[in-house]
């Protein structure tokens, strides 16, 4: 019989068991390191869209290939001045207005409007205004205006004007929010709500 080949022997099942679990394990870390790190939300700062104790997907790549867009829920490292003790670390908020936007709040009918235009939030929390607190903002570059969905008990933009008319660097933002993965009866993606698409670019 011709041939050349010589047929591979399979390691034992107890050696190659250890061997795949470690492969599972750097991938995993790779994966968390570079690419998807998990969430869980510990305050009710974003109900009704995100509850305490859910858990989220954060996509860490997506901006190192476009920059954020208006209505990401993002996670961020908050400035020093945000953090009420050590153990907050990472907050997520709705992104509201990017490098050159002008955000207002209030127009005649109680809105929000970026760039003149009026935002619909639907995903604010039940009862509560768009904000109790004005102000009139104009985003400086390399940073953003965030805030969260449950207005009245969300510590965001709005609450810390003093300080660089409370944005935070681009450059602390983890990346956006995707989807709520746990728990399973609260599963569902987080998409950009619509009224965020129509937003006209910042004037010059």
């Amino acid at each position: 019989m011709a041939s050349g080949e010589r047929s591979r022997r399979r390691l034992p099942f107890w050696i190659e068991l250890p061997i795949l679990v470690v492969i599972a394990l750097v991938v995993a870390l790779v994966v968390r390191q570079f690419a998807v790190q998990t969430f869980y939300i510990p305050s009710p700062s974003m109900e009704n869209t995100l509850r305490v104790n859910d858990q989220i997907l954060v996509n860490k790549i997506i901006y190192h290939l476009r920059p954020p867009h208006r209505g990401e829920v993002i996670v961020f490292e908050p400035p020093a001045s945000w953090r009420e003790s050590l153990a907050d670390k990472d907050f997520v908020k709705r992104l509201i207005g990017l490098p050159g936007d002008h955000v207002v709040c209030c127009n005649a009918t109680g809105q929000v409007t970026i760039n003149g235009y009026a935002l619909t939030e639907p995903y604010l929390y039940p009862g509560n205004h768009p904000s109790d607190r004005r102000f009139d903002v104009r985003v400086p570059a390399g940073r953003l205006f965030v805030m969260g969905d449950h207005r009245s008990l969300s510590g965001d933009s709005r609450i810390h004007l003093d300080e660089n008319s409370g944005t935070i660097p681009e450059g602390s933002v983890v990346g956006p929010a995707f989807a709520i993965y746990w728990p399973v009866n609260h599963w569902s993606g987080l998409p950009v709500p619509e009224t965020f698409e129509h937003i006209p670019p910042p004037s010059r």
